[in-house]
């Protein structure tokens, strides 16, 4: 396909790459000047004259939220879904995931966005975008190809990431790839499912005292989880649970051991994704002096749910609902009657969940 600005359907895109030092704005859509789509993204303006009908994105979490907004038709490539494909399949199985086209290796590189020449890109920093992987949005708009960054990801004056708080990245980003591709009424229907689940989970029989949840993504010297501006903050806050890193201004970071310690979490979450195995995470726990004796590690309260649950996307819900699950049955909060929407135990290859009856 040609690069050339002209033959696309008008796209105007202000440079994002001044959104390093923005905030996130509205989650919704206004016209144009002229005519036309503009949302606003990580306090930056993007416009387009017409619906995009090519979209390529990046990352399990945001392939999710182009699906959940009707955008499978538009999506013509994508990167890194492999590792998420049995559940998006399972979440998605009418949008067949499986004959999406993938290009490139685990994470794009300029070259594979150039081949593919999309309209529009959707990744987001630590997502796709690197200045240590030689990616940023500049060198893609400099092709006439535009870019939209995950709001969860929209980064601070100091460098960290996260200027709102989860669910409304989640929602902006739902809502504003839906008014992008010309299906605002689908990503409309989708928020308000989420929203609608959210106040079953709020409106649930809640305990005396909120349990304790930390994430452990992976790690052996440092623990990578996420702070109080990533998916698993609003995951846990729709489930009624305190999460430990809450008071960590940032998304997805590292913390040392001694906050895990501090913490004494009654349930431990992992994140499922290839690199540290579910039975490697539970016996670095168990090795670690920092841990080793913690209720959670010798009581095994372990629960393991798959990467496109935690990172932010629509099946931040479906997480919640298990997070809920999860600390029911261990005992820290009384029945809700909340079956989870999404049967993660349809999944052949996710260990560390014998604890589902």
């Amino acid at each position: 396909m040609s690069s050339s600005p002209a033959r696309r359907v008008g796209v105007v895109s202000l440079a994002l790459g001044a959104s390093l030092l923005g905030g996130c704005g509205s989650d919704g859509a206004a016209p144009a000047a002229g005519g036309g789509i503009t949302v606003e993204n990580c306090g930056e303006d993007l416009t387009v004259a017409e619906p995009v009908t090519e979209l390529y994105a990046y990352d399990g979490g945001i392939i999710s939220i182009a699906l959940a907004a009707g955008a499978r038709d538009e999506l013509v490539a994508v990167t890194g879904v492999e590792r998420d494909q049995d559940v998006l399949e399972l979440a998605y199985p009418d949008d067949r995931v499986d004959d999406l086209r993938v290009v490139g290796d685990q994470f794009p590189t300029l070259e594979n966005v150039l081949a593919v020449d999309p309209q529009l890109m959707f990744a987001g920093w630590g997502y796709g975008f690197s200045e240590a992987r030689n990616l940023v949005p500049e060198m893609v708009e400099e092709h006439g190809i535009a870019t939209y960054l995950l709001s969860e990801t929209c980064q601070q004056g100091d460098g960290g990431r996260g200027t709102m708080d989860a669910w409304t990245a989640l929602t902006t980003d739902l809502r504003n790839i839906g008014e992008l591709t010309g299906h605002a009424a689908t990503a409309e229907r989708v928020v308000a499912d989420i929203e609608a689940r959210r106040t079953a989970l709020e409106q649930a029989p809640q305990p005396e005292e909120a349990p304790t949840a930390f994430l452990f993504d992976s790690g052996t010297d440092a623990i990578f989880t996420s702070g109080s501006y990533g998916g698993p903050q609003a995951i846990f806050d729709a489930a009624g649970v305190t999460s430990a890193t809450a008071d960590v201004d940032d998304t997805w970071t590292e913390v040392g051991w001694e906050t895990l310690a501090a913490a004494d979490p009654d349930v431990i979450f992992f994140v499922d994704y290839p690199g540290q195995s579910f039975e490697d995470k539970v016996e670095v726990l168990r090795s670690n002096p920092a841990s080793r004796d913690l209720a959670a590690v010798r009581e095994e309260r372990f629960v393991n749910l798959p990467y496109a649950l935690w990172v932010s996307g629509p099946l931040n819900i479906d997480a919640a609902e298990w997070v809920r699950r999860a600390v029911e049955h261990f005992g820290f909060a009384p029945e809700s009657g909340i079956e989870p929407t999404l049967d993660i135990t349809a999944l052949d290859e996710l260990p560390g969940n014998d604890w589902v009856d």
